[in-house]
């Protein structure tokens, strides 16, 4: 018997290996003949007067780990334009449209948004100044929707003409927040929680132990969200010529401006067809009105072949730009979060990089772990002693975002950028209740009064939640201690504008928390100056993504992500409930003490 079962075994090894084997050079092959199709010098070109087209439904990130190869690859199976691109390679290739004579206008799409872009304000302030920048140029930007968000009218209104379909409508009804509770949940099934914080906003704690929003908490985010608010009504009513009143007046009054009323109030130009819109860019490219379309190039088609001012330097001396983009974790974290050992390695590496000048860290994080917060801002704060370390803020950079932001040379954040946070708390769960209602005990021997105060088994005893009060005072003292230091702020001022409050990019400024209202580009910058560096140096981006053949394999095997659809409105706050329970499965700590926004941020 035993030998039947080993020759069995070893027959099936051999016959998965035989298998593994095959289908591994069947399935190199294909890549391999993929990748050189992709890489052919047949490639699109780019015609005399064509039209540059920003799809507005496009997600803009700090990263993206799909390569360019890899994102010419799915186009041209899917026939549609990428999900995702990243801001850089937004900037640079509307800066490139620019300088390029044959690039006449450019057309900002809407009519593909049938799924919603979760693109920042603070991110999309960035894209608005390159467009802005476009049409200083003399080139026409042309905006068309069907039913357009603020966000994508937040980019349309820099345009000289906005048509609207006449069956469309415009969202103009300001911005709100509305957090998901789970309390009464967790105690229909028994799961308790305890909370150790220090700061009377740090309300991260809040889904989980309230029904509703504290009077601190809804004291911040209405703050935070008329500061947003303004900035939109300021920025889009100038591009516009309507008052930051009016808009208000609309929000309050309307909500939903429909095309016909749009008009009237100067929120757009035209009242329009799609196919009235071709002619008029057809117009534009010199082409018969007989045709079905016009000589057009796509953003992203575009960005892979444009001669980007500025980006193609080639330099012993290298800026590097280091994105910290997600929740901050204990560990290595994963490709959507920042890991504290492996990111703290990578700042590392270019502090001891004699190639590298000067760094720009890009935050775009709520913050996380405290641990591991502590562990970057060691590292940002010895780079600082030997380069530039120049902070650029994204849409979030707060808690523990800016805990490792803190000790940059100089910090750039937008308006409506989310930082400060500066505060701490810790999340203590136990399933006592559901457990003893399902017949399930626990008994202890220990040998040292706190030796199970780690256990989920039981609510923690009044001189343990003492204890952990008392860590948790003691990182939030460091935290202060280290914001008074680096921002050299008196210790009391530091007290006065902590408390895990959040604040927008403007207040935060005035509050000394930041240096200077910015965008990547100007924090790229800066740092040349500061490396003393004129024109000689060329720009490196990290963290390195996986390369076009792993990530291929990985498709292959079957982890690829399907194409994201507008949820339907139950499946989106199911979606919304995911996200918030995500916050959850990364509070990796040690100690259990997180620097992390309050909430996770979210606003319609």
């Amino acid at each position: 018997m035993r030998q039947f079962i080993k020759q069995t075994f070893a027959s099936v090894i051999g016959s998965l290996i035989g298998f593994t084997l095959f289908f591994g050079i069947g399935t190199v092959g294909l890549i391999s003949l993929i990748i050189t199709a992709a890489s052919k010098d047949t490639g699109p070109q780019v015609k005399d007067k064509s039209v540059l087209v920003f799809d507005l439904s496009l997600n803009i990130r700090d990263t993206d780990p799909t390569s360019s190869t890899s994102r010419a690859i799915e186009e041209a199976l899917s026939g549609e334009e990428t999900a995702t691109i990243t801001l850089r390679t937004v900037i640079d290739t509307l800066n490139a449209a620019v300088e390029d004579s044959r690039i006449v206008a450019l057309y900002l799409d809407g009519s593909r948004t049938t799924t919603s872009s979760d693109t920042g304000f603070a991110t999309l302030k960035e894209v608005r100044e390159a467009l802005e920048r476009f049409k200083e140029s003399g080139k026409k930007i042309i905006a068309y929707d069907v039913d357009s968000g603020e966000g994508e009218y937040y980019l349309s209104s820099v345009a000289d003409t906005i048509i609207l379909n006449p069956m469309g409508s415009l969202e103009m009804n300001g911005f709100s927040s509305e957090p998901m509770f789970f309390t009464g949940a967790l105690e229909k099934f028994g799961i308790g929680i305890q909370v150790i914080r220090v700061g009377k906003y740090k309300s991260a704690i809040e889904p989980f132990v309230l029904k509703e929003l504290s009077l601190e908490n809804r004291q911040q985010m209405q703050a935070l969200l008329e500061d947003l608010w303004s900035e939109f009504r300021t920025t889009v009513g100038k591009s516009r010529q309507v008052t930051p009143q009016q808009i208000q007046a609309i929000a309050d009054n309307q909500g939903i401006v429909l095309a016909s009323d749009a008009i009237g109030r100067r929120l757009i130009d035209k009242v329009g067809y799609y196919d009235e819109v071709i002619a008029q860019l057809q117009e534009l490219t010199g082409e018969s009105e007989t045709k079905e379309s016009f000589r057009q190039i796509r953003l992203s088609t575009y960005a892979d072949i444009a001669d980007k001012p500025g980006t193609q330097r080639f330099s012993h001396n290298k800026i590097a730009v280091l994105y910290a983009e997600g929740e901050i974790v204990d560990g290595e974290g994963s490709i959507q979060q920042v890991g504290g050992e492996s990111f703290a390695a990578q700042m590392r590496e270019l502090r001891l990089d004699d190639s590298v000048k000067a760094v720009v860290l890009r935050v775009n994080s709520p913050g996380g772990s405290a641990t591991a917060s502590e562990i970057i801002q060691r590292e940002v704060k010895l780079t600082r002693d030997s380069k530039p370390v120049i902070v650029s803020m994204g849409d979030i950079a707060a808690s523990g975002g800016y805990w490792i932001s803190t000790y940059g040379n100089r910090i750039f954040a937008e308006p409506n950028t989310v930082t400060g946070s500066i505060g701490v708390f810790g999340l203590l769960m136990n399933i006592q209740q559901i457990a003893n209602e399902n017949g399930i005990t626990w008994d202890v021997v220990k040998t040292g009064r706190f030796a199970d105060t780690q256990t989920v088994s039981r609510p923690k005893t009044p001189q343990e939640l003492a204890l952990s009060q008392k860590i948790v005072d003691q990182v939030y003292w460091k935290f202060l201690a280290k914001v008074a230091e680096s921002r050299k702020l008196p210790q009391q001022k530091v007290a006065q504008i902590a408390q895990g409050r959040v604040w927008s990019g403007i207040d935060a400024k005035q509050l000394g928390l930041v240096d200077e209202i910015g965008g990547l580009n100007d924090a790229i910058e800066y740092a040349a100056q500061q490396a003393n560096l004129g024109e000689d140096w060329e720009l490196e981006e990290y963290p390195k993504f996986q390369t076009l053949e792993e990530r291929l394999l990985e498709e292959f095997m079957g982890n690829s992500s399907a194409k994201t659809r507008q949820p339907d409105p139950l499946m989106a706050e199911f979606l919304k409930f995911k996200e918030d329970l995500a916050m959850l499965q990364a509070m990796n700590d040690p100690k259990g003490i997180y620097a992390r926004l309050p909430f996770n941020w979210r606003f319609d």
